[in-house]
């Protein structure tokens, strides 16, 4: 895989007073690269109630590439790559909700839980050219994994 279109990317979960926070960060960790850094904050809920909020910014290309190839295990990476233009705001974001649920599993699914946003490189800085690398980026990284 030759450079990676992404400037960052940004994995973010919350773990709520009903939840063991060592089970949502091995959540977090499905996406990251081994020994990860994720930053912890601890902040109260409407009623009083603590919610640590996990998270972590992944920028080196390695570890991006990392992160892109646990997402082309996502079963309905085809949906995903299609709907970019959805997905792929005008300030070049990407951005994907996570199952929590499975990723502590170790599976890969959409859904609830996990938040990511990726900075998509582009030049010039526009919503189409950022959707059109952000595709090329999982179609490669399908490809690397499919080999």
């Amino acid at each position: 895989m030759a450079s990676v279109p992404f400037h960052y990317v940004d994995l973010r979960t919350f773990c709520y007073a009903t939840e063991d926070e060592k089970r949502v960060e091995q959540a977090l960790r499905r996406f990251l690269p081994e020994e990860y850094e994720i930053q912890r904050a601890v902040n109260e809920g409407h009623h009083g109630d603590r919610i640590v909020v996990l998270s972590a910014r992944v920028e080196n290309a390695d570890d991006v590439r990392h992160v892109l190839r646990q997402l082309s295990e996502l079963p309905d990476i085809e949906r995903i790559v299609g709907e970019l233009d959805e997905r792929v705001d005008d300030n070049c974001s990407f951005f994907l909700r996570l199952d929590k649920q499975r990723a502590f599993k170790g599976e890969v699914e959409q859904g609830p839980g996990i938040t990511l946003r990726a900075k998509v490189e582009a030049y010039p800085a526009k919503q189409p050219a950022a959707v059109e690398n952000a595709r090329e980026a999982l179609e490669q990284a399908r490809e690397h994994a499919d080999a």
